[in-house]
């Protein structure tokens, strides 16, 4: 069995601040893969195709296993993106006041070695509270949200905004579904503990 370096297929600071939780040594890489959704493309297949081709997207020189990873945020069956604005927050948060959305996460683990991909998707729903216009302004003027899907920071400020949090993982709302990437990594040999 190869000695493999583990690399994250993604910039993001907060799904690098998620895996350093695990205690691993790793490198990131920028994938390059177009993320166009295609004609029909179901929320949960779209992150799933995502995660699967930033990962296979990565090229290392050396024995790798690369996590790639996306997510979609979903309400009324709706795709809901990244605000980028101010005015934007503030009329997604209006929008899930006192509604549920659903976060799809896909993961990916490919083996450059083996060339073996495994995919998994988790979701995770989000119950909001009833907020007020007030409560919203507030709360965008604090964390200014604008490069989150669904407008918040769960892991700060945003936790206020919630009745209730269903899913198995807490890391996969933020965007990196740590327990799914255990069990991948155990399985292609690489124990975290």
């Amino acid at each position: 069995m190869p000695n493999y370096q583990l690399v994250l297929a993604s910039t993001s600071p907060f799904r690098q601040q998620l895996l350093n939780k695990l205690a691993i040594p790793f490198k990131t890489a920028n994938p390059l893969f177009d993320e166009t959704p295609l004609d029909g493309e179901s929320p949960s297949a779209l992150v799933q195709r995502l995660a699967q081709g930033k990962a296979e997207s990565c090229q290392t020189d050396c024995p790798s296993l690369i996590i790639g990873s996306d997510q979609v945020c979903v309400i009324d069956g709706e795709i809901i993106g990244k605000p980028h604005t101010r005015e934007g927050a503030i009329e997604q948060l209006h929008r899930q006041s006192g509604q549920s959305i659903t976060f799809y996460t896909g993961l990916a683990l490919h083996n450059t070695t083996s060339g073996e991909t495994n995919v998994k998707l988790d979701t995770f729903i989000v119950h909001f509270r009833k907020l007020t216009s007030a409560q919203i302004e507030r709360y965008v003027d604090k964390e200014q949200p604008f490069n989150c899907a669904g407008s918040f920071k769960s892991e700060g400020l945003g936790i206020a905004l919630f009745d209730r949090l269903e899913g198995k993982d807490p890391n996969t709302l933020v965007g990196l579904p740590l327990i799914d990437l255990v069990d991948l990594l155990q399985a292609q040999g690489f124990n975290v503990l």
